[in-house]
């Protein structure tokens, strides 16, 4: 990165706010894959000079898979803990790339003293460019053949279909539907803490059946939103040896690619 990022405790030192807090999440944070997710979003909201901070080390888990995997005390602890520091902070705005976070920061925290406009990264994107402050040439993808896989937090979960396809729509590519999509998608089959653990026995994992989906399509790329689904599709295409045919990327990374960042 050619550029600092500064935190919510740097803004705080200085007398200011940021425009927004990029909560960036578990895997956002850990994982090399999802790493790249964070770096994109990053490099997008640095070109267009979208004030935003991190919290840093005062980040924690939003306490999902605890709750999700049944320990609704340990989810009241991890909320608690972090809604303290926001508060601290007087965080009015917060934008996520996981839609984990999203619905958690977005539904669950308000009832626990947390009350904040969450945004998934694709609205907040979306909502940017309405204002006129994004502008995206996506040339590099036209003819290009992209399917999208529906986060279940982002679409089922908080009813958002529009964003991604937006975004999606501005690459010039050609916009190919799964039958499974929108209201009627399938899972990937890492909620609910499914993540974390070994799949139970069954005739197939629900990540290979909702990769053959995407692949009977034939993309070039398999679209997500979601640092999850992004580790589960990936799991799927090199299940079926595709990986050197087709991509799974996440929204921000094409978006990025399209303005060469």
């Amino acid at each position: 990165m050619d550029f600092t990022i500064k935190t919510m405790a740097d803004y705080a030192a200085e007398g200011k706010s940021p425009e927004v807090l990029f909560w960036v999440g578990c895997a956002g944070s850990f994982d090399d894959r999802a790493k790249k997710i964070t770096k994109a979003f990053c490099k997008i909201l640095n070109k267009i000079g979208v004030e935003f901070a991190v919290l840093g080390q005062e980040e924690s888990c939003t306490g999902d898979p605890a709750k999700r995997a049944g320990n609704e005390f340990v989810f009241q602890m991890m909320a608690l803990t972090n809604i303290e520091v926001l508060n601290a902070y007087e965080v009015k705005k917060i934008v996520t790339a996981c839609p984990h976070c999203f619905n958690t920061l977005k539904n669950e925290y308000p009832s626990l003293g947390g009350n904040y406009e969450v945004l998934h990264h694709t609205q907040f994107l979306k909502e940017l460019m309405n204002e006129g402050r994004l502008k995206i040439e996506g040339g590099s993808f036209k003819g290009k053949k992209i399917t999208f896989h529906d986060p279940c937090y982002l679409g089922r979960g908080n009813d958002e279909y529009e964003a991604p396809r937006m975004l999606l729509e501005k690459l010039d590519a050609e916009l190919v539907e799964m039958k499974r999509c929108k209201s009627n998608g399938l899972c990937c089959g890492a909620g609910g803490a499914q993540m974390f653990k070994e799949p139970e026995k069954g005739i197939k994992d629900i990540n290979v059946e909702r990769t053959e989906e995407a692949l009977s399509l034939e993309p070039k790329i398999i679209a997500t939103g979601c640092p999850f689904c992004n580790t589960m599709m990936t799991d799927g295409v090199k299940h079926f040896n595709k990986n050197t045919e087709v991509e799974v990327k996440d929204i921000v990374e094409l978006l990025a690619e399209a303005e060469d960042l």
